[in-house]
């Protein structure tokens, strides 16, 4: 296992099982400390290069995944590594997709759909999960989701 994140470090949030998850704009500077083990991005176009591993998932501003089963599976391996890496969540803004993508974590790790949403805001960000869409996605989430073995 890797060194975990700092849970008091800026946009790190603890999901129920105990897993630290950064949430982070690619618009601002990587933060100070520990750089991630691992990144999901989520953007409409190729994001920048980052020198640890890292996968894209095809997601354009103020909307949904292009492809709603590879979101799916790579929301999935970010959960799954969580477990023993430092995993960042990132968008351009940190907010609306990396809120949306944080409150699907969230249901992976047992948060009821309904209340994920709720949760991001109070524990990440209190804007994050911007659209109506994006909160109809969460809620929808937990139909979908492969079984994470909980």
């Amino acid at each position: 296992m890797t060194d975990p994140w700092n849970p008091a470090g800026p946009g790190v949030l603890r999901l129920p099982s105990g897993r630290l998850v950064r949430g982070r704009a690619l618009r601002r500077p990587l933060p100070p400390g520990l750089p991630p083990t691992y990144a999901l991005h989520l953007y409409g176009r190729k994001p920048p290069e980052v020198p640890w591993a890292a996968n894209w998932l095809r997601w354009p501003d103020f909307r949904l995944p292009s492809d709603p089963a590879d979101a799916r599976n790579l929301l999935h391996e970010a959960w799954t590594r969580a477990a023993t890496e430092r995993v960042e969540v990132a968008c351009g803004g940190g907010r609306g997709r990396t809120g949306t993508a944080l409150a699907c974590l969230a249901v992976l790790d047992a948060v009821p759909a309904t209340e994920a949403v709720a949760f991001v805001r109070r524990h990440y960000n209190r804007r994050a999960v911007e659209t109506p869409w994006q909160r109809r996605y969460v809620r929808r989430f937990e139909a979908d989701a492969p079984s994470p073995g909980r």
